[in-house]
C-alpha cells in the first residue's frame, strides 16, 4: 500500500502529460527538394509554363493532429522563369508582376482540413501584387521519411487555381473570336519537403 502511495505521484504526473495537446513539429521547407510551378492559358490554344525557383518558409505539422499546422511562405517575385528571357522581363514589369514595387508573394495558412489520412484542404491568404485574397490548396500528404544522416521528413503535394484579375493583373486581349490572349486562370502546383527543425 505504502509503495502504491510512493508511485501515486509518478502515476498523476504520466497522466497530466498524457492528457496534454499534442505539440505539431516544426519544419523548414527544403527547397532544393521543393519546386513550385504554373500554367497558363495562350491565345485559348496551349499553356504557357512557368516556375518560381527563389521561395522559403517554415510550416508545422502533426500526423495526430493535422488541424493544428501553420504555414508561412515566402515568393521571391524576381525569380520566374518560363524559358524565355524577354517574356520573364515583360512579365516582371508593370504591365504584370511589377515586381520593382510588389518584390514578394506571400501565403499565411488559416485552416487544414484533412478528409482522410493523406487528403485534404488547405486554405489560407495569399498575397500578390499588394492584394491579400483568400485561397484554398487541393493537398495531398506523401509521407515521412528518415534520411541517411537521420534527419526527419515530411512531404506534401499540393494544386490550386487563382484568377490573377483578382490580384490586379489584368494585361491582355480579347481577341475577335472572343477568347482571351492571356487566361486569367493560373494553374499551379506546389511539391514540398520539409526537414525538422532541430
Amino acid at each position: 500500500m505504502t509503495r502504491n502511495l510512493k508511485m501515486l505521484p509518478v502515476v498523476l504526473a504520466v497522466l497530466a502529460l498524457a492528457a496534454l495537446p499534442a505539440v505539431a513539429a516544426e519544419y523548414n521547407i527544403d527547397t532544393s527538394h521543393s519546386a513550385i510551378s504554373f500554367k497558363v492559358k495562350h491565345l485559348t490554344i496551349s499553356n504557357v509554363k512557368g516556375t518560381f525557383d527563389d521561395f522559403g518558409g517554415t510550416f508545422t505539422f502533426d500526423q495526430a493532429d493535422p488541424a493544428a499546422s501553420t504555414v508561412n511562405a515566402e515568393i521571391k517575385v524576381a525569380s520566374i522563369s518560363t524559358g524565355n528571357a524577354k517574356r520573364d522581363e515583360h512579365l516582371l514589369s508593370g504591365d504584370f508582376f511589377d515586381a520593382a514595387q510588389f518584390p514578394t508573394m506571400t501565403f499565411k495558412s488559416s485552416s487544414l482540413v484533412m478528409s482522410s489520412k493523406t487528403e485534404g484542404v488547405l486554405k489560407g491568404t495569399f498575397t500578390m501584387h499588394g492584394v491579400s485574397k483568400d485561397v484554398s490548396l487541393a493537398l495531398t500528404f506523401n509521407g515521412a521519411a528518415t534520411d541517411p544522416w537521420g534527419g526527419q521528413r515530411v512531404g506534401f503535394s499540393a494544386t490550386g487555381v487563382l484568377n490573377r484579375q483578382d490580384f490586379g493583373l489584368s494585361y491582355g486581349q480579347v481577341m475577335e473570336g472572343g477568347g482571351l490572349m492571356i487566361g486569367n486562370d493560373v494553374e499551379f502546383a506546389l511539391e514540398v519537403e520539409g526537414t525538422l527543425k532541430k
